[in-house]
Order: C-alpha cells, then sequence, then structure tokens
C-alpha cells in the first residue's frame, strides 16, 4: 500500500475516523496499533503514513507514545497525524515531534476533531448521553473536516495549525503547561500500574458475558469465576472501552485522590461508530 494509517481506538471516535480517512485516500491499509506493540521493530513500506488516535489528557495515549518508539519510518516521506477529543487543550502533536525527531522524521501535518466525550461518565457530574440529533451535528462538521483532510494529505501539503478550537481552556503559560504534561504524564504511568486494581471495578450488575476481557486493548482484564479482575502484571492503556462498551454498564471508575468519578450516577459514551467487536479486532491484525 501506498499508504498506511495506524490507529488505536477506545471506543470507536478513532476508529471511525480512520475508516472515513480510508474511503478518501487511495490505496490505504488500516493497521491498529495495538496489535504491532508485542513487536520489537516495527517497520513500514508506505510513502505516507498516518498515526490516528484519541487525546489522553493533555498528551497522546500510553500505547502510541510505545508504537511511535518502535516503528521505523525510512519509507517515509510524508507523516500526518489526527487526534480524537472532547475538548481539552492538546499537547501531543510536539510530543510526537521529539520522538520522530530521533528517527530524523517529523510531522508534515497534523489535525485535531473535537468528537463526543468517552470518558465523560467519569469526569462529568450529571453527565448526559448525546441525542443522536446532537451526534448528527458533531458528524457532519467532521465530515467536512475529514473533505479537506484529504486534500491536504493526498496532495502531501504542510498543514500544522495550531489549536484553537478548545473550549476546556489552561492559562497559556509555558512553565504551567509544562508542570501540567509532566504530572499527567506521571498520573497516567502511576494509572498503568493501579488503575485495574484500585481504579476500576464491576459492581452487582455484572452478568458475567466476559465483553470487558475481550475489548480490554491491553489483556489486562480477565476473567476469573465468571467475574472481571485487572492483573497488576498488565499494562492499563486507560481507553474506558470497558467503561462504555459493558453492556450491563456494571464497569465503574473508582475516586482516586483529587478526582471524583461519577460513573454510578452517569450513562455512558453511545460509541455511535463501532461495536464491541470492532474494538476487540483491534488486538488482531489478521482480522483487519
Amino acid at each position: 500500500m501506498s499508504t498506511e494509517i495506524y490507529y488505536f481506538s477506545g471506543t470507536g471516535n478513532s476508529l471511525h475516523v480512520a475508516k472515513e480517512l480510508q474511503k478518501r485516500i487511495p490505496e490505504t491499509d488500516l493497521i491498529p496499533i495495538v496489535s504491532l506493540l508485542n513487536t520489537d521493530v516495527i517497520k513500514t513500506s508506505a510513502k505516507t503514513v498516518g498515526f490516528v488516535f484519541p487525546v489522553h489528557a493533555l498528551t497522546i495515549p500510553i500505547a502510541v507514545k510505545k508504537f511511535l518508539m518502535k516503528i521505523d519510518l525510512n519509507s517515509a516521506e510524508y507523516i500526518f497525524a489526527v487526534a480524537t477529543r472532547y475538548g481539552t487543550i492538546f499537547r501531543g502533536f510536539e510530543k510526537i515531534d521529539q520522538i520522530l525527531k530521533k528517527k530524523n522524521k517529523h510531522l508534515n501535518s497534523h489535525f485535531i476533531l473535537n468528537m463526543g466525550h468517552n470518558e465523560a461518565p467519569r469526569a462529568q457530574k450529571g453527565y448526559v448521553v448525546p441525542s443522536q440529533r446532537e451526534l448528527s451535528g458533531i458528524e457532519s462538521v467532521i465530515q467536512e473536516r475529514l473533505d479537506a483532510i484529504e486534500k491536504i494529505v493526498v496532495n502531501k501539503k504542510i498543514s500544522r495549525e495550531k489549536d484553537s478550537e478548545y473550549f476546556i481552556e489552561f492559562p497559556y503559560n509555558r512553565l504551567f503547561n509544562f508542570i501540567s504534561e509532566k504530572l499527567v504524564l506521571l498520573g497516567m504511568s502511576f494509572s498503568e500500574y493501579t488503575g485495574g486494581v484500585n481504579y476500576f471495578c464491576s459492581d452487582s450488575k455484572c452478568n458475567g458475558c466476559g465483553t470487558c476481557e475481550k475489548i480490554c486493548l491491553s489483556g489486562k482484564i480477565k476473567m476469573v469465576d465468571g467475574k472481571p479482575t485487572w492483573q497488576k502484571n498488565v499494562f492499563c492503556y486507560m481507553c474506558f472501552a470497558c467503561v462504555n462498551l459493558c453492556p450491563a454498564e456494571s464497569i465503574q471508575v473508582n475516586d482516586i485522590p483529587f478526582v471524583k468519578s461519577y460513573t454510578r450516577e452517569n450513562g455512558r459514551y453511545p460509541h455511535p461508530y463501532a461495536t464491541a467487536k470492532d474494538i476487540a479486532r483491534q488486538k488482531r491484525r489478521d482480522l483487519n
């Protein structure tokens, strides 16, 4: 393939974007990032390479960072990235460029798309599930943006526009943003180890269906005696697939210091662009 798009998606937003780009860009192969993370060296032969992923806090997901450290991009002549988010300011493209610089590469273009909020059930008190009308309105804007992205990528144009469409703002102060990102990264690293034991849990609504184990992108969840357990020795990618895709809405997020969780009161993000099966398929390269 002349173009390869590598994607990571917890509840469907980024998968939807990756699929829509594949429709628009000729000779494009979609490759799930999760399926490659156990490979020592990831090699691409494509001339154009894209990365599609969700914003995790202020930066890139842990799984995407690990992937970028491994990928060999010697063949790539044009590299682009698309980040999906709810609205928090994003500093991750700078992080990607730092990683790519060590490979004598850089992002030629990058884009941010505002979509539904898959962490809203935890983060927002009184979260209301978006209506079909609201989701359709978001999708209309996304389709227009994807049409524009298509033209830029196909013609290999440079587009490194500044982030201006966020509505959850942090003060634009370099020192503050630097410290904030370091704290977020530290928190994410800490959550990798403690999230499965103290952060996530299942409640009495669990019926033992095993969906959470199937969709857990890191393989952290295992069913034991008909109930999910979060293994201490397996990283958590903090993708919230288990929370949003549990059919019984049984998976809950516990409070942690300074961070209140509202999953027990709230509904779930309706993940309109992907099923549990679609998310689980990311673990199998041969099924994509």
